[in-house]
This record gives C-alpha cells, structure tokens and sequence, in this order.
C-alpha cells in the first residue's frame, strides 16, 4: 500500500486550479468578469472618496483578424484616488489580499477580483499586467506577474515619471477572451451600472472601436459607508474566539513607536535599557502609567530582555493556570515557551491584560447597540456569571455564548450606517437615465437584517413609454452590481413569480420593468462568482412588500390611464353625434335655430371624470 502524500498549496493555487469558482469558467464569461472586477474596483475607489466617477473601459484585440477566442487587451482607466505605490505589488499580486474584509458595504467581497482576472491573463496568454497609479503629481508604471504557487507578486518593472494631468488608477490586462460571445452581455453590464450609478460617466470602447457613452444625470453621491462592530446575533463561535483573543489573550508586537512611549512615560535616558532598570523605572510611577505601557514593560520584565529587543519578539500565548508565556523571536521565527517568573507588579498585569474585562463590559465595548441594560438581560438568559473575565472562559463556555448571541430575541437591530443605499430620488434618476417609460416609481424599504447582518431593499418598476418587452424584465443588483447571470435561481425572480399580477392590473406581455437592489455588509450570494442572492426569509419579505407596493401604484396609473382614454373615446363619440342629433331634431321640429348642445358635452366631460375617479380609488384601495 503505497504513502499518501501530504502537501499545502496557496490561494492563488487553488484558485487557479478552481477558476470557475470565480466565474472565470470560459473566455467569454472571462472576458466579461475581467471587466465587471476592474469597473467595480474603480468605483468602489471613487464612492470611498467622494469623487463623481469618471471610468474608461477599452477592448482591444491583439491581433484583429484572428477569430475568436482569442488575446484581448482589457484596460479600465478611473479617476480615483490611486493606490499608494508601496501597496500596488501586493494589493493586485496577492490573492485574498485587500481592504475589503470590514463590516462595511462594498462591492467586492472576497478580494479576489482583480487578481484573479490577471491571474487568469497570466495563464492563458503568460502577459505581465501593466498597472499606472498617481500621487503627488507623479505616476508610477508597474509591469508584474503573479507567482501562482507562492501566492505573491513578481515585479517585472517599475517606473517613476511625471503624471502630465493624469490623476487615478489604470489597469491593462491580457488575456483570452470571446468577445464574439461576450458582448451583449459586456454592453448589459455597463448600461445597467449606468443605471445604479447615475452620478457616473461610464464609456466603452469595443475591439472594433464603437463607443457607448453614459454620461452622469446628477452629481450627488450616496454618503459612503462607515465601519461598525459586529452584531451578536451575525457572531460565530470562531469569530467571538478571535475577539477574545484579540483584545484579551495577547497577540502582542511593539514596534519603535511603543519603545518611545515606554521610554518617555517612564523617565528612561536612553532606549536600550536592562530589564532590571526598567522594572525599578516601571515601579516608581507604576500608578501613573497607561496600560500600554504597563504591558510592554512587563513583557521586558517577564522575558528578562533590554527594551531595545522589544520590538524582535511577538508574544503568542499567556498560559496563566500554568504560568507560561510563548513567544516568537522574530529575527529566527523560533518558538519559545519559558516559566512565568512572579516579578509584581508586572505578573499580576499581564494576568489581568489575559484575563480581560468582565462579561458585562466584553459585551458593551465590542457589539453594536448593546448597552449596560441589554448586555445585563442577555448574560442573564445566557445564564452566564456577569463578573465572570473574558479571558477565563472554557472553549465550552465560549460556544454557549456564541450560541446564546444567536438566540437571544431582545438585540437592537443592526446599525444600517454601513450601508449606502442609492436612494430612492438617484434610483429613480438612474431608470429614467436608461429607460423612456411612462411611468417611473421606486421605493426604498427600511433597514432590516438577517443573521445579524443588516440589509436594505431598494425597488423600482419602469412601464410603457419606449419599453418594448414580450414579458416582465427584471433588473437585479447587490451592492450597486448588476447581477446579469442565473436569474432563474436568484430570490427577487422567485418573489415576483408568486406575485398576483392580473389584480393590478399587469398581464405577462405589459412592457414593465421591476429593479431589485439590496445592499448589506454580506450579500447572501449562492456563489463565489457573485451571480444571484440566496433567499433568505427576511430579504423575501422585504422585496415582497416592496413589489406590492410599486405594483398598487402601478394599478392606480394603468387604471387613470385607461379611464381617460375611455373619457377620450366617448368625448369623441358626443362631439360626433350631437350636432347630428340636433340637426336631425331641428328640421323636424322645423326651428328656425338649432338647440344648445354644448353644455351637454361639457356635462357628459365632468360626469367621465366624477366616474373616473371612483375607479382609481376604488384600485387604490
């Protein structure tokens, strides 16, 4: 019976073997993904930043009369702030690595874009990606492939000149592509983007050199999203672990700047003191010291170390039932677990540093909306003792806890301020931007959550005018994304499905349009490739509300609509048959002069409208 071989492979390895995960299944939904990941990178950079959007998308072919698929040359240009230079290598180089791992709305999710749009160029066409960045009125020209099986980044070249007026982020990748196949569904995207972002001008360039041009129909901008802590009820077991561990049980590194602040807090003449000059320095004005620098100077204690080799060491673990401190020696990355020596004040500290706050007050300073009272009322339904230190709880009592966050009734609902809603007067502009209709509504539902992750409902419905449709279109995004594959799984499909519409007054064939946005911190996708939203009973619920109400005023439109060109049609009958009426009843009454008719058209015109409005709000009700 032969070994079995046991071996690791990075993100990028497993991504490259798995590109369809990512939605890089075949060069035309490659082609099409490789633009949706740049263009959302660009906007997501300018809406952080307050800047009205200005994103260049350009398709060129390497070589025009091949067929396809063949090489493309993919760049999108914003007008964003840049990235710093130092970050470039890393930030598209490195596979799950970014700034969009926060408790934040964004449209990217799994920081995988980008990167995973060259790494997919590298592997079919082995092409370098060319990325432009400014700052401080320089631009910086980086040429760099990705080492796939060590997940970084390989620089290639790297260029320094002037920007000439340039200011934002340009990326150029190469890759296989079938734009043959691709494009209608490349031009759906950018019109619907269109849609969502009426504060942008948006243009594309096809590998034939046709340009569709959006241009931006309002200049305000939705306030951005802010950074929040966690709701309970949205925190696992692994994520309240990581909490403790993070704020209690010590994953401590002190750079030079704690040096300086231990120096400074305790009176030290120099850097590189003992760590017996230091514990007769700590003590003197122990009282008076911050915490930070409390820990520090016991970590200089404990490990018997000068101050200055500080900054070599990162405390892993502080075993206290069992007075043992583990620590990496950061020159050699050896590891080290030593006996804790009972030096006080300096044990007693670190003590308290891994044994943390109370309950009570773990629950207060790390949770969303969860103050005194509604922290005090959960650890009783936890059954938990309230003075109890974080940092003393069993893995058992750590899992209870987290599984009593999940069912406690009584949390607040999660902050929506993490969230940035399009709004209902920008959604409404946006559809008007892309559609002539008739009749335009939208609607913006309140803040909900499931899971502990807050979410909102945006809706529109678009009828008539220059609509020309065999059935009822819908338009789906997440997070500002046009979301333009599997539809037929997506939950907004399912709720529209199961809408009653002959009783507004809508049939199958009505040139209607219905717009779907939900936006939340953790969009409920099916999949990696971000394609169509889970259905979740809470977001159900919303986008059910949401589409009844659109479709009663829809009704109300329809039935105002038909009443007067029913008014229309029997004005025109009056008009025609009265003055024959009256011709006909004056010969034979043999009058000299014919009978007033008018007021008759005029009380058969306000008798329509009393009529009229009867029915419209009888449809209302």
């Amino acid at each position: 019976m032969s070994q079995a071989t046991f071996r690791e492979i990075s993100p990028s390895e497993f991504f490259y073997r798995n590109r369809d995960l990512a939605g890089f299944s075949n060069p035309s939904r490659a082609l099409y993904m490789t633009v949706r990941e740049l263009v959302e990178n660009s906007l997501d950079a300018c809406d952080h930043n307050k800047i009205l959007p200005h994103i260049t998308i350009s398709i060129k072919p390497v070589e025009k009369d091949s067929p396809d698929p063949k090489q493309y040359v993919v760049t999108v240009t914003d007008n964003g702030p840049g990235i710093t230079p130092d970050y470039v290598p890393m930030a598209f180089g490195k596979v799950l690595y970014g700034t969009k791992f926060t408790l934040r709305q964004a449209r990217g999710m799994f920081g995988l874009g980008a990167t995973m749009a060259i790494l997919y160029g590298q592997i079919t066409t082995n092409k370098p990606v060319t990325i432009k960045t400014t700052q401080n009125g320089k631009m910086y020209e980086y040429t760099m492939q990705l080492d796939i099986q060590r997940n970084r980044p390989l620089i290639l070249n790297k260029e320094k000149t002037d920007a000439n007026g340039f200011k934002g982020l340009s990326i150029s990748i190469t890759l296989e592509g079938d734009y043959g196949k691709s494009q209608n569904k490349i031009r759906d995207y950018v019109a619907q983007t269109a849609l969502i972002t009426p504060y942008a001008n948006i243009s594309l360039q096809d590998p034939v050199g046709n340009k569709i041009k959006f241009k931006r129909v309002t200049k305000v901008i939705p306030p951005p999203p802010l950074e929040i802590e966690p709701h309970p009820t949205g925190v696992d077991v692994e994520t309240l672990r990581r909490l403790i561990g993070h704020e209690y049980n010590t994953s401590q590194s002190f750079g030079q700047e704690m040096k300086e602040r231990v120096k400074k807090e305790l009176g030290a003449d120099r850097i590189n003191q003992s760590s017996d000059t230091i514990a007769d320095l700590a003590k003197k004005r122990w009282e008076k010291l911050t915490r930070a620098v409390k820990t520090a100077a016991s970590i200089v204690v404990l490990l018997d170390i000068n101050l200055d080799d500080l900054e070599k060491v990162r405390v892993d673990n502080i075993d206290v039932p069992n007075s043992k401190i583990s620590y990496i020696t950061l020159l050699d990355e050896n590891y080290h677990t030593i006996k804790l020596k009972k030096i006080n004040p300096f044990f007693k500290h670190l003590v308290s540093v891994v044994e943390g706050d109370t309950v009570l007050d773990f629950m207060t300073r790390n949770f969303q909306r969860v103050g005194p009272n509604i922290a005090k009322k959960f650890i009783d339904f936890a059954k938990i003792d309230s003075k109890k230190r974080i940092g003393t709880l069993s893995n058992n009592e750590i899992v209870a806890l987290a599984d009593a966050m999940q069912r406690y009734p009584a949390f607040l609902a999660p902050d929506a301020s993490c969230l940035s809603p399009l709004g209902e007067k920008l959604l409404e502009a946006g559809i008007r931007k892309v559609f002539n209709a008739e009749f335009v509504a939208t609607v913006q539902r309140p803040p909900s959550a499931y899971s502990g992750f807050p979410f909102i409902v945006e809706m529109g419905m678009a009828y008539g005018g220059d609509i020309k449709t065999d059935s009822i279109s819908l338009y789906r995004f997440a997070n500002r994304i046009p979301l333009l594959y599997d539809e037929g799984s997506d939950v907004a499909m399912k709720v529209i499905e199961e809408v009653d519409w002959p009783r507004y007054r809508v049939g199958q064939e009505s040139p209607l349009i219905i717009v779907s946005h939900i936006c939340s911190t953790r969009v409920p996708y099916k999949t990696v490739g971000k394609e169509y939203i889970a259905d979740r009973p809470e977001i159900e619920y919303e986008l059910r509300n949401g589409i009844r109400f659109l479709a009663r005023k829809l009704a109300a439109f329809l039935s105002k609509k038909g009443h007067l060109e029913m008014q229309k049609k029997r004005a025109g009958i009056y008009s025609k048959y009265l003055p024959m009426l009256a011709q006909f009843t004056t010969e034979l009454a043999k009058a000299k002069k014919e009978p007033n008719y008018k007021p008759l058209l005029k009380l058969g015109e306000e008798v329509e409208e009393g009529e009229g409005g009867s029915e419209e709000q009888e449809s209302q009700g």
